[in-house]
């Protein structure tokens, strides 16, 4: 074996050993677990879908001990949920802000039983931020070419350097694993360790898209072949105070085109409680402008 490819070889170990002492598993489930990244003093930071459970959390920290830790909250758009615990502090590690496109990477994971563990990949995607299909805002996409095994979501994804991707999922993209990038992280830890929750906007509608006749998208000048239906509006609302009505048809919000429900999501990210949108529905034939004061999305609920 040549001396360049054990070189290489010891590197990669080398990585692993030093990353994952910032790895923790976390036993959150009935069977199996997942695994964690100490984000900062007291913080881990999980993959949300793996957290089958509120209460009663341990984790394994690097050194074997194991201890309780206590949700703060979850945010499952963008897939991570945060614990805090009374465990030692972690080192922040050093981050790789610009992965690209063929860049090596592990994800590294740990169990309680075997210790630290590791796979090796490429990133073989990376793209602009995105609305996911559980609709959250993810700040990059950054699409992995590796395998995760059982246990090793919400690990850590790191570069040959050792520098933090992201965090490892396997569950925000039907086509290969994505890491979830550090500056989607931090903003969910601050919000999720400020108020337990994500807030994002509320219009207080039930919606349905459909299809836009041709005729009217002539007379009405409408680019979008679809729009939204309302097909319920919650009482005392956003939606209800503004007059908006069962049977209208919401084709944009602030003058951007609204063609499918994520349009409706990328529309009501925190920033926008509070503020005053214009609204354009289709009723009777006609369009109309309506102004509304967007609330704050009620846990649980969408749109």
């Amino acid at each position: 074996m040549s001396e360049s490819l054990v070189s290489f070889s010891n590197a990669l170990a080398a990585v692993v050993e030093r990353t994952s002492k910032l790895v923790v598993a976390v036993h959150g489930r009935g069977r199996g677990g997942s695994s964690g990244v100490l984000w900062k003093p007291g913080v881990i930071v999980t993959a949300e879908h793996a957290l089958r459970k509120d209460d009663d959390i341990r984790v394994t920290s690097g050194d074997g001990s194991s201890s309780a830790a206590e949700l703060a909250g979850r945010d499952p758009g963008t897939d991570l949920a945060v614990l805090k615990f009374a465990g030692s502090a972690a080192e922040t590690p050093g981050v790789n802000e610009t992965p690209q496109a063929g860049n090596l990477v592990l994800a590294i994971g740990r169990t309680a039983e075997t210790g630290p563990n590791a796979t090796l990949g490429i990133v073989s995607a990376v793209g602009p931020g995105w609305q996911t299909w559980r609709g959250g805002r993810v700040d990059r996409y950054i699409r992995l070419d590796l395998q995760l095994y059982h246990g090793s979501s919400g690990g850590a994804i790191v570069d040959a350097d050792g520098k933090l991707v992201g965090i490892a999922t396997p569950v925000l993209s039907r086509i290969a694993p994505l890491a979830i990038p550090a500056t989607t992280i931090n903003r969910v830890v601050g919000q999720l360790l400020e108020k337990g929750w994500i807030p994002r906007g509320y219009l207080g509608v039930g919606l349905q898209p459909i299809a836009l006749p041709e005729h009217l998208r002539t007379k009405l000048g409408l680019q979008e072949s679809s729009a939204l239906i309302i097909i319920s509006v919650e009482e005392g609302a956003a939606a209800a105070k503004a007059g908006i009505v069962i049977g209208d048809i919401l084709v944009s919000l602030n003058g951007q085109a609204i063609g499918d429900p994520n349009d409706v999501q990328v529309a009501l990210g925190a920033e926008s409680i509070g503020k005053t949108i214009v609204a354009t529905v289709v009723r009777g034939g006609e369009k109309r402008d309506v102004s509304l004061v967007i609330g704050e999305r009620p846990r649980g609920t969408r749109q």
